[in-house]
């Protein structure tokens, strides 16, 4: 489960930003301005392609935002269900996004979610730009909850995770404080070397492979992305 403080801060960025101004809405800018497409379209690539996703595929979008990623990545397969706990997100993915039954948006903490649902459905999962919001234990449960009771779905992305390994690359001199990297209710969450995503991973059963994005994204110089294969 994500922190109150988390979702505060989404639900009043969410608030702030225009009402079709998705990616500010999402937190997707550099120096507060939105990433171009471009950008968009390399991370959409990149989740395509550790995802392996297909036509036939049905995707569960953990932490989803407003919609506006998820509704691309809906387009290259037969739909899904984005979940997110941000009842103002959520707002605007139904408003602009939402196209039942192949296309739904709920307003869920994800935890509670994966306890509940109907797992029948889904064959791929995906949690970017949000799994270093949850609590460690938080995070180990999601994984494990998918394992246990999601058996169609064979692989999951965690996109754009801060590398801890990688820190210095992001930080300003004087600007990082020590132990800032293990408070996921920070502005950017809790920060893993990839040693510690895959021991995170195989502790809930899954093996995991380390992807690095193209130099051109932005954030290729700090972030990693994790594709995580059912043993």
């Amino acid at each position: 489960m994500a922190s109150e403080k988390v979702r505060d801060r989404f639900d009043r960025s969410a608030r702030d930003a225009a009402p079709d101004d998705f990616l500010r809405q999402i937190k997707r800018t550099v120096d507060g301005e939105p990433v171009d497409d471009a950008q968009i379209a390399l991370l959409i690539d990149a989740i395509v392609d550790g995802l392996t996703l297909e036509s036939d595929d049905v995707l569960l979008d953990l932490c989803c935002g407003n919609g506006a990623l998820t509704d691309r990545l809906f387009a290259r397969c037969r739909g899904g269900v984005g979940v997110d706990f941000s009842n103002e997100l959520i707002a605007v993915a139904r408003t602009h996004f939402e196209r039942p039954p192949g296309r739904t948006y709920l307003a869920r903490d994800v935890e509670a979610y994966l306890a509940t649902a109907d797992p029948t459905p889904f064959t791929k999962a995906l949690c970017s730009f949000s799994f270093q919001y949850l609590s460690p234990a938080s995070a180990l449960r999601v994984l494990a909850s998918i394992h246990e009771r999601f058996g169609r779905i064979a692989t999951i992305v965690l996109a754009d995770l801060p590398d801890k390994a990688r820190m210095h690359a992001f930080f300003y001199p004087g600007v990082y404080v020590a132990g800032m990297e293990d408070d996921y209710e920070s502005d950017i969450g809790m920060w893993r070397t990839p040693d510690e995503l895959r021991a995170l991973a195989a502790t809930a059963g899954w093996d995991c492979e380390i992807r690095y994005m193209p130099a051109a994204y932005h954030a290729a110089h700090y972030r990693f992305n994790a594709v995580l294969a059912r043993r």
